[in-house]
């Protein structure tokens, strides 16, 4: 394995300094580094997602001719089709950059279902896009040669770039966490609160990550039978997918389960839910200023106010609480709610060590859903 403070200096000896993209798991050392170094020799913005990525990175080589790298995880490389092929591409733009894409789902490993098509695919998928691309080796000598090359072609060929990292090629990084501002909840705490003061007219369509395992384990814990649209995958899309049900289904109450950075994601999602204006929808954001599920790198949720932005795309109301007591009032007064409403609550980056994973698959969970909804 490489250190992060290596891979770092490779890195400015190939004059890679501008870093810009969406966290991923599997190397999330370097992601952490990148977070936690702020000005240490490079830039590093933290995106929305992949596709503002390639557009960051490119407007960066526009105005300086340096080479932008692109961090991602591959289920993000679907999301920059678009970009790559219509923007860097040498048949238009000619843009080129480099891009550091995680592996997830790779062929004969154990991963989430999510993910085993993507991992099946990414190899291929560049070479349909033409994009070139080699696995990040694990010695650090060999990684300096691989990004050396890297670099070779992409500055004699005006054109992107793929590195492919495999889990366990990048250390682990290692770093004082600074103190930031505690709130009383956790996100669990949060979901459990809502259970237990909401009866079942509410369905619950939850984000991706910690947040569907999260309101899963909740349902066994509480002897009931998953019944809630756990997302895997899609990061962003639960809104959307919220309210396709409720406008489908007016007489039903729907809650959307969000997170900060896949609220941010798909921010648009914001403006078509105010543009159609269910009277059945609630979106609840969990604000931690974070990806929890790739190691805790914080997103821009800190800038965000999510009140103004769901109101200004046309949300009947839109409400943040700190406090389970807050909450809890909020919770007994939800029908009296203007709607489509948003409801942001503040929490802490913090999730248990032991959190499970769905014990039924996804299939089966789609069919207690939709039987539930019925």
């Amino acid at each position: 394995m490489v250190s992060c403070e290596d891979l770092h200096q490779i890195m400015l000896k190939n004059d890679l300094t501008f870093f810009t993209g969406i966290p991923d798991s599997t190397f999330k050392g370097w992601m952490n580094f990148l977070d936690k170094n702020p000005g240490k020799y490079f830039t590093n913005i933290k995106a929305s997602n992949e596709c503002e990525a390639i557009a960051l990175a490119s407007g960066y080589n526009l105005s300086s001719s340096k080479v932008g790298v692109v961090y991602m995880q591959n289920s993000g490389l679907g999301k920059t089709v678009n970009p790559l092929t219509s923007l860097c591409d040498t048949e238009v733009y000619s843009i080129p950059l480099l891009m550091m894409i995680g592996w997830r789902g790779e062929p004969e490993t154990k991963d989430e279902p999510q993910h085993k098509k993507m991992g099946r695919i990414t190899l291929p998928l560049l070479d349909v896009l033409e994009i070139e691309y080699e696995l990040l080796p694990v010695g650090k000598e060999d990684i300096e040669k691989t990004i050396s090359k890297a670099i070779d072609y992409i500055e004699n060929n005006s054109r992107p770039y793929a590195l492919i990292i495999k889990k366990g090629v990048i250390e682990e990084y290692n770093f004082d966490e600074q103190p930031t501002e505690k709130f009383e909840l956790t996100r669990e705490d949060a979901i459990k609160c809502i259970v237990d003061n909401l009866d079942d007219r509410y369905l619950i369509i939850s984000t991706t990550g910690k947040t569907s395992r999260e309101l899963f384990e909740y349902r066994l814990t509480k002897s009931e039978k998953p019944r809630d649209f756990y997302m895997v995958g899609s990061m962003g899309c639960s809104s959307s997918i919220a309210l396709g049900i409720a406008l489908q289904k007016p007489d039903k109450k729907i809650l959307v389960f969000d997170g900060d950075g896949s609220a941010i994601m798909q921010m648009g999602n914001f403006a078509t839910i105010g543009h159609y204006k269910p009277k059945n929808l609630y979106h609840i954001v969990f604000d931690n200023n974070s990806y929890d599920s790739t190691g805790g790198q914080s997103t821009v949720s800190d800038s965000v106010d999510f009140e103004k932005a769901a109101l200004a795309c046309g949300y009947a109301s839109a409400n943040t609480v700190k406090s389970k007591k807050d909450l809890i009032d909020l919770l007994n007064n939800i029908s009296k709610l203007a709607t489509p409403s948003l409801i942001v609550v503040k929490i802490n980056q913090d999730s248990r060590k032991d959190l499970g994973r769905p014990t039924s698959s996804s299939l089966e969970n789609k069919e207690s859903f939709m039987e539930f909804l019925k």
